[in-house]
């Protein structure tokens, strides 16, 4: 029998053993480790992953679609994330705060028989929390946000802003400014601390040249 048989796997050389994840597609939305994310459940198929999840490990796995309609096909990277938080509403909706876990690239999307999707994936192993930027960096992305945020009228409490340590800075900046889809996915699949905060400093610049025009900010 020769070698050349083995099961095709993503190549990527942080890897940990494939699980099942229950999805969450949700256009827009990607969280990082360690950061929250604030959602409101109310179509029924999530209020079923919600319900599922809580009566498990409280995890789901965030991830933007590629398109629109009932089963688009899904990017290859998101995040699994653990519920923090939890609003019951009488109507069945839900309020939660999502806390991102760990990375994951998707190998196959299952066969099953819940409203909602699953996928068989493999977990990142997550090293970024200890990486810092370097003082040109920081300088960088703070002045680049700051005009970001004044073109935009948006008001920014700056004062803790500097606060932040740097992990805290990037990530935040990259799931909350109004970058379209694909910039988002580029951010959440960026390795290192430092590229991420570099391509937001680039979409931000690109944002400030076309502040006229009603197009969102890009990388297509």
């Amino acid at each position: 029998m020769g070698s050349s048989d083995t099961p095709k796997t993503i190549s990527d050389p942080v890897r940990m053993t494939a699980q099942r994840i229950s999805i969450f597609p949700l256009t827009g939305a990607i969280i990082f480790p360690s950061m929250q994310l604030p959602l409101h459940i109310f179509e029924p198929r999530y209020r079923d992953l919600v319900s599922d999840s809580l009566a498990r490990d409280r995890k789901i796995g965030m991830i933007q679609p590629k398109g629109q309609g009932n089963q688009p096909p899904l990017f290859t990277v998101g995040c699994l994330a653990r519920i923090q938080d939890v609003e019951a509403m009488d109507d069945g909706r839900y309020n939660i705060i999502l806390e991102g876990v760990q990375r994951f690239s998707v190998i196959k999307e299952l066969d099953v028989a819940t409203s909602f999707r699953q996928v068989e994936a493999e977990l990142w192993d997550e090293d970024e929390m200890g990486e810092t930027l370097s003082l040109a960096e920081r300088a960088s992305i703070e002045i680049e946000s700051r005009r970001f945020a004044e073109s935009q009228g948006y008001n920014v409490d700056w004062a803790a802003v500097s606060q932040l340590d740097d992990y805290s800075l990037v990530n935040a900046i990259a799931q909350i400014a109004p970058f379209d889809f694909a910039a988002k996915q580029a951010l959440l699949e960026a390795r290192g601390l430092s590229d991420r905060a570099d391509t937001i400093v680039q979409l931000m610049q690109f944002f400030g040249r076309h502040s006229g025009s009603d197009d969102r900010v890009t990388l297509q």
